[in-house]
């Protein structure tokens, strides 16, 4: 992929543009066999791999510039604002979106926020596009200054942006390296966005996670299912659920299947698609994951337990929880090598007997990792 803005030198996000494609799927493997070189009976299926551009359903435009010219993209060492609106590793609706949203602002009077001075107003605009090509918008304020002036002008945005299903302000007041706040003021009546996965509408809130390349998001619930289904478990449960991926992609109205994430706002997520999805025998539960397993019951321990940790992974405790316990197999769903082999040597009666790499991120050096692992 060619990229005018890494050649120029004014964005370095993709670190590995430029390098052949082939070739950053095959270091992404070897990094990952090379970390996972303790388990010799680990058989590695073929890699995921991805589109090279143009996968990116989300994007996370820094504002700055202007209100009569503002930027939507990074900003460079002296924190000036970098436009960087036609992003190829972007899903081409999102950038099509940006410079009618870049008019909005100015439209809307949105001062942007001055990191060095610390003044204004729009800090970021956060976008995610589904395969419908309908669009969230969230436009993250310092303050309320600019709600009604947004809600003013909102009616021509929508005219100009018609698949803009759902559009909020976040409120993040503190001058912090922290994206978004905890408030979150809806300005239009539908408050969640669609995401087709396979045969599974997720409902996304405007605070859900989500993976950033939809079409590889599908391989990673498609392989969960077929692992599930080869093992067939009678009774499961979803770790760090988010908004029920994993755990809508394992239900088949027989096997009992629980959902466990810390975010009341996702488990609602989750509830709603398993109901518009007609799932039984479902059930999720907002609690932290670690703090839900200490307080279950031996009798209650699933058969099959699927974790998708942050990058930190599991932790040790979750970690000696699953070494104890009755279960018999994990599927570990991992941003973070790094932190899964870690995970691994705490729970030695697992081992890791397929695996597969998921290049969820071209052009970076990050990339997915799910293994199944069996008790010995």
């Amino acid at each position: 992929m060619q990229c005018s803005y890494f050649d120029a030198g004014v964005c370095r996000s993709c670190s590995l543009m430029g390098t052949e494609y082939t070739s950053q799927v095959l270091d992404k493997q070897s990094q990952c066999r090379a970390l996972l070189a303790a388990y010799p009976g680990l058989h590695w299926l073929d890699p995921v791999t991805s589109v090279e551009q143009d996968f990116r359903n989300k994007a996370k435009m820094v504002v700055g510039g202007s209100v009569g010219s503002p930027t939507l993209g990074i900003l460079d060492s002296e924190k000036n604002g970098v436009d960087l609106r036609r992003c190829g590793v972007l899903q081409p609706g999102l950038r099509d979106a940006l410079p009618t949203i870049a008019d909005f602002i100015a439209l809307a009077r949105i001062e942007p926020y001055d990191v060095a001075a610390r003044r204004g107003e729009l800090k970021y605009v956060l976008l995610t596009e589904a395969l419908s090509g309908e669009i969230m918008i969230r436009f993250v304020l310092r303050s309320r200054e600019a709600i009604s002036r947004i809600h003013k002008h909102l009616p021509k945005l929508q005219h100009a942006l018609p698949q803009a299903r759902v559009i909020s302000a976040n409120l993040q007041p503190e001058h912090k390296a922290i994206i978004e706040g905890e408030q979150e003021i809806m300005l239009t009546p539908t408050s969640t966005l669609t995401m087709r996965t396979g045969d599974i509408d997720l409902q996304l809130g405007a605070n859900s996670f989500f993976q950033t390349n939809t079409a590889v998001a599908e391989q990673l619930y498609a392989q969960a299912r077929q692992w599930s289904a080869e093992v067939n478990p009678r009774t499961v449960w979803d770790l760090y659920c988010g908004v029920g991926g994993f755990a809508l992609h394992l239900a088949d109205g027989q096997r009992t299947v629980k959902g466990i994430e810390v975010s009341p706002e996702a488990i609602e997520s989750a509830r709603a698609s398993a109901q518009d999805a007609g799932l039984t025998n479902i059930r999720f539960v907002a609690a932290d994951a670690t703090r839900f397993v200490l307080d279950s019951k031996p009798a209650d321990e699933p058969d099959l337990i699927v974790v998708n940790p942050p990058r930190r992974g599991v932790g040790q405790e979750l970690s000696q929880w699953l070494e104890t316990s009755s279960v018999t197999t994990v599927i570990y769903s991992s941003c973070n090598a790094t932190t899964l082999a870690t995970d691994l040597e705490a729970m030695p009666s697992f081992s890791p007997v397929r695996g597969r790499v998921l290049d969820m991120f071209p052009q970076t050096r990050h990339y997915e990792t799910m293994l199944l692992l069996e008790r010995r």
